[in-house]
């Protein structure tokens, strides 16, 4: 199979062999978009189905991006390069679902692009929005392996650094529509938090395997004691209401798991499974103590 036609085909892998982690993957980021149009069709999404396919492709565009942000440290502490293979497509589908959300928006305005435009200025929060989306499409137009030639490796990856900023600015944007509906919003900035940490030990100190593992653990209670501690800010700013008492609240269980906790238990699971992945695929790189000794 001829190079270019690879191109077209993503569940191939670049030997043009069948992949089936390209393949689940491809499928899967088509599952959430069939659903919300099945149910806009069917009627399925209350009074305001519009307003309701709105938010649910917006809510899918930034939960794919993070989902690509998170098979960096998925790959290097699973030591399994793999997963690198469908960062890009998980990237692509959140550029998708994002143009997907603008347009839904410009047909709940009757396509009425000078309202669109005036309402994304003059509304701070579509603004945002706005910005989050061209950045996304700007990395997405860089996605490709000729664009990497022409730009060279180093500059490719300077912009596309920007990822972490773009997650950023999306997750304001997603905060600032929710009003007072801010948990999922919340989780966002608490795994947003341990992904840069993440970043920043990989960048600033020299810690591999095991020791990559631990520190990300420990990463993952600092993020959720930190999102425990924002919301409890949050909270306190809003309705007068003091730190201490939103805080024992939010790393209780008595109310259900809080932003801090679920934080800190996806980041953890999330190295838990990176290690599962490592041992069973990977047993000649475990520490020369953890290796099962050889006979003969």
């Amino acid at each position: 199979m001829t190079p270019s036609l690879i191109r077209f085909c993503p569940w191939l892998d670049r030997r043009g062999g069948l992949s089936p982690l390209r393949t689940f993957t491809f499928i899967g980021l088509f599952v959430p978009g069939l659903d919300i149009g099945w149910r806009l069709y069917a009627g399925l999404l209350g009074a305001n189905p519009l307003e309701s396919a709105i938010h649910l492709s917006g809510l899918w565009a930034i939960r794919f991006l993070f989902i690509s942000l998170t098979l960096t440290p998925l790959t290097q502490l699973s030591a399994t390069p793999r997963f690198i293979e469908v960062r890009r497509m998980v990237g692509v589908a959140a550029c998708a679902y994002a143009f997907g959300h603008l347009g839904l928006y410009a047909a709940q305005q009757s396509f009425d692009l000078a309202r669109v435009v005036s309402e994304i200025v003059h509304r701070i929060y579509l603004a945002i929005g706005f910005a989050a989306l061209l950045g996304l499409g700007a990395l997405t137009a860089t996605s490709t392996d000729a664009m990497v030639k022409r730009l060279g490796a180093r500059r490719w990856r300077q912009l596309h650094k920007l990822a972490y900023l773009i997650g950023l600015i999306a997750t304001i944007h997603f905060f600032l529509q929710a009003k007072l509906e801010v948990m999922e919003p919340t989780i966002m900035f608490g795994l947003l938090a341990w992904l840069m940490g993440y970043r920043l030990l990989r960048l600033f100190f020299v810690v591999r395997g095991w020791g990559l593992a631990g520190a990300a653990a420990g990463l993952a209670l600092l993020a959720g004691l930190a999102t425990a501690l924002g919301e409890a800010l949050y909270f306190n700013l809003k309705t007068g209401v003091a730190m201490p008492r939103v805080l024992s609240v939010n790393l209780s269980t008595v109310a259900g798991l809080r932003p801090g906790p679920l934080v800190a238990l996806i980041a953890l699971s999330l190295v838990i499974v990176a290690l599962a992945l490592r041992l069973a695929l990977n047993p000649a790189r475990l520490p020369s103590r953890a290796r099962p000794a050889s006979r003969g």
